[in-house]
This record gives structure tokens, C-alpha cells and sequence, in this order.
């Protein structure tokens, strides 16, 4: 990319990685975690959090971006996060009115003509999406110092900022690359395609831009949708990268053994309801491989330490060494730490809107989902409502769940970020 070179990492100290997911409003959340980690870890153990990695995927691109231009440091740089979620409204998220329902129709004729500005050559900024994402983009351009990133990778604070998003035409998953040294060229050989670029706007908005409501975006010649798609929690770019020590954002409860069929009868029942239905599969498709990426490190975790115990301390070198011959990447030991919420945020959103708490007003844009979404049991778990509920009675508490789930963790925290 770069003949710049960075300030030198101590080859003794562990190299760290911080992976935010997406999920849209859920984000607030991630914001809360941040704000404890950023400001009070700091204030109530005199740790300095620091990442020489940086992953994120659709709001945690944001997310991504925001923390290494502010790598730097600086007062309260975590509650100016939270401040912006909390000033959120939807309407400077998803512009739509009254008026954008009148013309949907016409959004629609459209189609015709756009793909024949394709076929033509031409090739437009955004492709298609129900929702005018200019308020997104200008949030996006004024909460992002982003002539800093560059900066604070020459000074060393952050080694490696990576966004990831979907290639429409292939299906694959692109990880935006921004770091001073040289890609390795193993990083680009799986399913993931590590991209060498000098981070902008578009890449964290073609990160974040979730199909059929935010238009796709183009980067270069090609076009890019959500990268939840495909790496919604983007931890594979932090291990190729060659971090040993992981912190992990989650934006999903997690499903428990103990989940009782009881229960999965009782969802099963909602399925009648679209919304309802659609915010499981979103559920699905978004949030849960992240547990399926934690298993995998923790089976390599486990082969290295089995293979130590049977043929001795220096089995890794051994298995390494011959991973150096044949031109394949070398393997570690990974500590991975995981935050994720500790109450289900469908249930947060469906308490929400079923008038239990808060003085929830909706949005031209909620209320047409609303008409859509019984006011029955379901309401309970309103999972698709949680991705798009940006308004600040959701935010905050999301914010405040946030900030209480990283403060137990603390002792956790203060180890992680031990030499």
C-alpha cells in the first residue's frame, strides 16, 4: 500500500484485536461497551486499553473507523460515542415519510431504467434501496475523524483497520484493509478476500448498508451490500492478521442448551406472523455464526494444547516450522474474550413497543412494520424491530445494558489488557 512505516510494535507484547459486530440499532449497545472500556476501565484501574487490530462489520465498521480516528485518545472519547447514539433519531437514520410511500411506487418502475444504465456501462453510486441513506451518510462523514486514521497508524496506535462488507456479483465477503505494512498474501487465499484500500466513508457505508433498505454501494466499479451477510462478526481478519488476544462485541443473547422445546413451540407458533418470522431468520443469518467462529478457535486452541501434552512444549514450533516450508500461515494460541448482551434485545425492543416501557413514538417507517407486527405474544420478541428501532428510548438503555455488562466483566477486562 505504503512505503510508510509504522512505529514498532514490542515483539513481547501480545498483539490485541477488538471485532464489533452489526446490528443496526442494536449497535447502541456496542456504544455502552465502548464507553465503559474507553473511559472508566482507564479511570477505575489505570489500564490503557489498547488494539493494535481493528474489526468491524456494518454499524460496528462504524464503529471500527470512529475508534482508530480516535486512537489517539482524548477526554471521553466513549461517552461522545454514546452521546451520538443517544441523540439518534430515526429520521436521521431512514429518510421516510408520508411522501417516500407515495413514490415507492415510482422507486419501483425504476428498475427498468436503472438496469439499462447498467447494461449501458453507466454505473450509479447506489443501486436500488427503499430509504433515501443521506442523513446515514452525513452521521457517518461528521462522527468519524477520518483524516485521523491514517495519522494514528503512522504513530503506531493502531497497526491494522478492517471493514468488512459483501461483493453483490460474487457473494463473497471483501475485508477493507487499511494498515501501513504489506497484506500478506496467505490473508486472500479462502473464502475472504482481504482488500488493500485506503479507508473512506463509502467503505464503512457499503459495510452498513442493509439490502433492500439502504441502497448497495459502489466501490471502485463493483458493488458492495451489508457485510453481516456473510461475516457479521468479522473475528477471521483479527486471527489471519496474527492476533493472540481477541475482544469480541456480540449484539445477540446467545441460545442456551436449556432452551426449552416449551419454548420452541411457542416461537414456532408466531411464524404466522412475517415479522416475526423474518426477525428469527435474521437472527440466524446475522448473529449466530459468531458462535459457530468462537468453536472453531477454541479447537485449534485445544490441538496445540493436546499435541504440547503428547510430544512436548515445543510441538507448536515444530508444527510452524513445517507451516514456514510449505508456505502456509503459522498457528497460535488465542485468548479470546467475549461481551454480549445479558438480556435478549428482541425481548428489550418488544417491551418497547408493546407500551411496557418508555413513550415510544413511532415513525412513518415503524408504523407501517407495526401494521405488519401483531400486538399478540409475539410482540414479546420483536427481533426485527430491534435492528431498526433508532430512537433514543431503545438506544439509551441498550447503551446502559452495554456499559453494566463490560463493568462486570472488569477483572476479565483489566487481565486482557496485561503484558
Amino acid at each position: 500500500m505504503s512505503a510508510e512505516q509504522p512505529a514498532a510494535r514490542r515483539p513481547d507484547r501480545p498483539k490485541r484485536a477488538i471485532v464489533l459486530s452489526g446490528g443496526g440499532a442494536r449497535g447502541a449497545y456496542e456504544a455502552g461497551v465502548l464507553r465503559f472500556l474507553l473511559d472508566d476501565l482507564p479511570a477505575r484501574t489505570g489500564v490503557q486499553p489498547r488494539f493494535d487490530i481493528v474489526c468491524g462489520t456494518s454499524v460496528g465498521a462504524i464503529h471500527a473507523c470512529y475508534l482508530a480516528g480516535t486512537a489517539e485518545g482524548g477526554e471521553k472519547r466513549g461517552q461522545r460515542l454514546v452521546d451520538i447514539w443517544r441523540e439518534l433519531r430515526v429520521d436521521e437514520v431512514f429518510h421516510f415519510s408520508a411522501s417516500s410511500l407515495i413514490s415507492l411506487p415510482r422507486k419501483l418502475l425504476s428498475v427498468r431504467r436503472l438496469a439499462g444504465q447498467l447494461k449501458a456501462g453507466q454505473r450509479p453510486d447506489r443501486l436500488f434501496g427503499l430509504l433515501d441513506t443521506e442523513p446515514l451518510e452525513r452521521l457517518v462523514l461528521d462522527a468519524i475523524p477520518w483524516q485521523n486514521i491514517r495519522r494514528n497508524l503512522r504513530a503506531g496506535l493502531v497497526e491494522s483497520v478492517c471493514v468488512a462488507a459483501t461483493q453483490i456479483a460474487t457473494g463473497r465477503a471483501v475485508v477493507f484493509i487499511e494498515q501501513l505494512a504489506e497484506v500478506p498474501s496467505w490473508t486472500t487465499e479462502t473464502n475472504i478476500r482481504m482488500q488493500p484500500i485506503r479507508l473512506m466513508p463509502v467503505h464503512a457505508l457499503a459495510s452498513a448498508a442493509i439490502p433492500l433498505l439502504f441502497p448497495a454501494v459502489r466501490v471502485g466499479s463493483r458493488y458492495y451490500a451489508d457485510g453481516g451477510l456473510r461475516l457479521n462478526t468479522p473475528l477471521a481478519p483479527a486471527v489471519r492478521l496474527g492476533a493472540n488476544r481477541v475482544l469480541v462485541i456480540g449484539l445477540s443473547h446467545g441460545v442456551r442448551p436449556t432452551v426449552t422445546e416449551a419454548l420452541a413451540q411457542q416461537r414456532a407458533a408466531g411464524f404466522g406472523n412475517p415479522m416475526f418470522l423474518f426477525g428469527k431468520v435474521l437472527n440466524a443469518l446475522m448473529l449466530s455464526p459468531l458462535d459457530a467462529d468462537l468453536a472453531r478457535l477454541h479447537f485449534i486452541n485445544e490441538i496445540i494444547e493436546n499435541g504440547e501434552e503428547a510430544f512436548g512444549e515445543n510441538f507448536l514450533a515444530k508444527l510452524n516450522t513445517a507451516a514456514s516450508r510449505r508456505e502456509t500461515r503459522a498457528i497460535q494460541k488465542i485468548t479470546d474474550l467475549t461481551i454480549r448482551p445479558s438480556t435478549d434485545l428482541g425481548l428489550l425492543a418488544g417491551d418497547l413497543v408493546s407500551g411496557q416501557q418508555g413513550n415510544l413514538q413511532l415513525s412513518t417507517f415503524h408504523r407501517l412494520f407495526m401494521r405488519a407486527f401483531s400486538s399478540d405474544a409475539n410482540a414479546q420478541e420483536a427481533d426485527l424491530l430491534s435492528y431498526l428501532l433508532f430512537d433514543e428510548n431503545f438506544t439509551k438503555p441498550l447503551a446502559e445494558l452495554g456499559y453494566a455488562d463490560a463493568m462486570a466483566r472488569e477483572q476479565e477486562l483489566v487481565a486482557f489488557f496485561s503484558d
